[in-house]
């Protein structure tokens, strides 16, 4: 996707939701969701999906001292006051689909967000957002929803407000797709059999996940383009999860490939580059004790990676930072 809708724009645009004008839908109500609910509402095509529970993550104590310890959180409280919505309190589920190339060369995407707004709050600050950014923004009718179409040299988005509970933001033929969703003209995710097969090997507890489909002649680019990523190749999806519990962040990153052999290959090669990495533990204490709670491992049909990091050692690396800036 363009600049203009990327995962900022679709954030941003989460925060900035109001009520759409158009016929009630089952969208869920915020707070009520459930991952299926949110996914139901992107489209078949879709060639990778990700969840993300906002409410959850936000709500963790390493979110809270995050949020009030930015230089920005002041603005944060001025965001606050002006909008009604607290990202902590009000911004519940995001769910994202990555959509199969629908124009030659370009990724396009759908995000629909599932959060408590104000329209007779948001929607001035909306427009004023659109003003400062210097883009145009044109009003149109969709399937009884109104439909907003931006653009700005040559980028475009779209973005509707399905009810008081729901918003869809992204390319304009996916937004499209959602609403033919919701007017029950379209068919969700859960109709790509492929696609949902993946979805069932993820772990869908987990504050972030991910299932994503890549198409053979996309590792067959990426390994001509870049040597390194050569054993690679028989790499066909990826199913990742984030999650925080116990004061510890835990990633797991599978790489799904029916060659063993390459799997294993592929091992190799990341363990020669966490190997790398160790070197730095000499100067750098910390650095060493990541790279060790990192774990590669290779199965018959996938290459896993998992991490287990605690969020002491991850306070220690972000101490590190300023120290680093002062020595430049």
């Amino acid at each position: 996707m363009k600049k203009i809708l990327t995962i900022h724009l679709i954030l941003s645009l989460a925060l900035f939701s109001f009520i759409a004008c158009g016929k009630k839908t089952e969208a869920p109500k915020a707070g009520t969701a459930k991952a299926e609910d949110m996914l139901s509402l992107i489209p078949a095509d879709a060639q990778g999906v990700f969840f993300i529970d906002v409410h959850s993550a936000m709500a963790t104590e390493i979110a809270s001292k995050a949020i009030q310890e930015d230089e920005n959180y002041k603005k944060y409280q001025e965001f606050v006051q002006k909008t009604g919505i607290d990202p902590q309190k009000d911004i519940y589920y995001v769910a994202v689909g990555m959509m199969k190339g629908m124009t030659k060369g370009k990724q396009e995407g759908v995000a629909v967000i599932n959060l408590k707004y104000d329209k007779e709050t948001v929607l001035p600050l909306i427009k004023e957002k659109v003003k400062e950014e210097g883009q145009e923004i044109e009003e149109m009718e969709y399937e009884g929803i109104t439909l907003y179409k931006m653009w700005k040299e040559g980028e475009s988005g779209a973005f509707a407000f399905i009810d008081e509970s729901n918003a869809v933001v992204g390319n304009e033929t996916p937004v499209k797709a959602v609403l033919d969703i919701v007017n029950k003209k379209g068919e969700s995710v859960f109709a790509n059999d492929q696609l949902s097969s993946l979805i069932d090997k993820t772990n869908k507890k987990a504050m972030l996940w991910g299932a994503i489909l890549i198409p053979a002649e996309a590792m067959e680019k990426a390994a001509s383009e870049n040597p390194m990523l050569s054993s690679m190749k028989s790499v066909n999806a990826v199913v990742l999860y984030f999650d925080y519990k116990n004061q510890n962040i835990l990633a797991d990153i599978m790489m799904m490939s029916s060659d063993a052999e390459a799997n294993q290959k592929v091992v190799d090669a990341l363990n020669g580059i966490k190997a790398f990495g160790s070197m730095a533990a000499a100067e750098k204490p910390e650095i060493g004790e990541l790279v060790n709670k990192i774990e590669i491992t290779a199965e018959a049909d996938h290459v896993k990676i998992h991490a287990t990091i605690p969020e002491e050692l991850i306070n220690k690396l972000k101490e590190e930072i300023p120290e680093q800036k002062e020595e430049q």
